[in-house]
């Protein structure tokens, strides 16, 4: 299985992700300039110039028409993904640390960090009409965190409910018409950096670095499954057409250097989704993986690294026939 690989950042990698068809493939990092890539062989279409900070979060409309990016120079920017020109600029008080568009692209959510003595917040806004003006426009509903601020976010099916995860391992529910809390759940003992919806949109997993990945049942956030490793996990994705899930991680990047690229275990590593087994492995980046995405297809999968690279894998034909002894 030999990677693309896309040398396209000068710094590590925070966050990747498909658009819905799966034929851009786009990525930020801690330089400032999110890029987007033909994912089918990795030529870079472009990048999206503007922040000043570290961006920590992006995200991609249905139609691929937008795109979402926060950042650590406090603004959330939304672009044209035609042509790469910022179309709105928000202004936050604190880094902004999670964005996600909703189902319907109609809305948006963004959270912020807390720092510089304001406290974490969530905001919902609406995207539809984007021009000046947005920076001005109230939000559509803020909620204040005052306990563990949000590190992750998704958007529940109906654009109704909205899950955040938490620094203290915390799963929030969120009704979006009263702004209060639905349900809650504590499964993780540390922080959750990621969290992604299998392809129908039932469960969800969780990546924490209490050094498991944890499957969820989106509607009443019940705990199904635990894929256990023997270190932090930054990232995992489950697969749209196996029951596979896979998972990306690796020792914090400041105890790196003391360690072979192998005793750090940066692999990619493949466990079956009902067994909990752990069943391959993937190596190939110096320094733990941020962010881990399966294409749409379920033919590949991408990687990004403190290393500031992108990996983007095509499954050999042995994976596809590999078959678990019941």
């Amino acid at each position: 299985m030999k990677p693309i690989i896309l040398h396209g950042h000068e710094r590590s990698i925070t966050q990747i992700k498909y658009n819905r068809e799966g034929d851009l493939l786009f990525s930020s990092s801690k330089d400032s300039k999110p890029n987007v890539w033909y994912s089918l062989n990795g030529e870079r279409l472009g990048s999206f110039n503007g922040h000043q900070g570290a961006v920590w979060c992006i995200d991609v409309d249905w139609t691929t028409t937008r795109f979402l990016s926060g950042a650590g120079d406090n603004t959330l920017k939304i672009w044209d993904c035609q042509t790469g020109k910022e179309i709105g600029n928000i202004p936050t008080l604190s880094s902004v640390r999670t964005c996600l568009f909703s189902y319907s692209a109609n809305m948006a959510v963004y959270t912020t960090d807390a720092a510089m003595k304001q406290q974490c917040e969530i905001f919902i806004i609406d995207v539809r009409t984007v021009d000046e003006s947005i920076s001005n426009q109230d939000p559509i509903l803020r909620i204040p965190i005052s306990g563990s601020r949000v590190s992750s976010v998704l958007w529940d099916n109906l654009d109704e409910v909205i899950i955040t995860g938490h620094e203290n391992g915390e799963i929030n529910q969120w009704d979006l018409k009263t702004g209060k809390q639905l349900n809650s759940t504590k499964e993780h003992d540390h922080l959750i950096n990621d969290m992604q919806w299998n392809k129908d949109g039932t469960m969800f997993i969780t990546a924490s670095k209490d050094h498991t990945a944890k499957l969820f049942d989106g509607d009443n956030l019940m705990l199904l499954k635990t894929y256990k490793t023997e270190r932090p996990v930054n990232s995992a994705a489950l697969s749209p057409i196996a029951e596979h899930v896979v998972l990306g991680g690796g020792q914090e990047a400041m105890e790196v250097t003391t360690t072979s690229s192998r005793a750090g275990k940066f692999d990619s590593r493949f466990f079956h989704l009902v067994f909990e087994e752990e069943f391959g492995r993937v190596k190939g980046h110096f320094g733990p993986i941020n962010s881990i995405a399966f294409h749409p297809d379920g033919k590949s999968y991408s990687s990004g690294g403190e290393d500031g690279l992108v990996r983007i894998h095509n499954f050999d034909s042995s994976y596809f026939e590999y078959n678990f002894d019941y």
